[in-house]
């Protein structure tokens, strides 16, 4: 019986954004990796007016309840707090795969932070093993393409999926996310 491979998707920010927006995204992947795959989808807290610290605080705890090699993958301000969290402590289980979805860039060249700043030797502080995709539709006015293109250059490990015709929830469609996914789990099957 093959093992089956958790994922940790961490929702975007604003009210209603678990259960009217995000879910969309989550029904997509969990359709598009089938069966295999168990997606963990919690609510963050005070979603309407994330923090830093809560929600920092909430993916550490999500990540100590999963199984070994994890895929975490964050929508939004959500993936900006997870690799935020990822890089300032390392978890105890380090994921295989780190994905980044709409992420907006809090630092030089993206949005002003209050709370934190990513560094920009980030892909350095990240687990030195994860890989790390960026997705980010061309299309997205909330999150500009630019702030892909400014984690690339923090992130030298990472591979960048620009999708032309895409908005900031990527239309509701993750079927690239998926398939690196896939790909990921194959390869650590046959020990490529």
């Amino acid at each position: 019986m093959t093992p089956v491979r958790q994922v940790l998707f961490v929702q975007g920010a604003g009210a209603g954004a678990h259960d009217e927006w995000d879910i969309r995204l989550v029904e997509s992947l969990r359709r598009e990796l089938g069966d295999g795959y168990e997606v963990h989808y919690p609510l963050m807290p005070d979603e309407h007016e994330p923090t830093y610290a809560a929600w920092s605080a909430a993916v550490r705890r999500e990540l100590t309840e999963l199984a070994d090699d994890p895929v975490v993958v964050g929508h939004s301000v959500g993936g900006t707090i997870l690799v935020a969290a990822l890089a300032e402590q390392r978890p105890e289980r380090e994921p295989a795969a780190i994905v980044l979805i709409a992420a907006p860039f809090v630092g030089p060249g993206g949005w002003p932070g209050d709370e934190f700043e990513l560094a920009g030797d980030l892909g350095a502080r990240l687990p030195r093993e994860a890989e790390v995709h960026l997705f980010h539709g061309l299309q997205d006015e909330t999150a500009p393409p630019a702030h892909a293109e400014l984690y690339d250059r923090a992130i030298s490990q990472a591979q960048l999926h620009l999708l032309p015709g895409r908005d900031h929830q990527l239309n509701g469609d993750l079927r690239e996310v998926a398939r690196v996914i896939a790909r990921l789990s194959a390869r650590s099957v046959t020990g490529d």
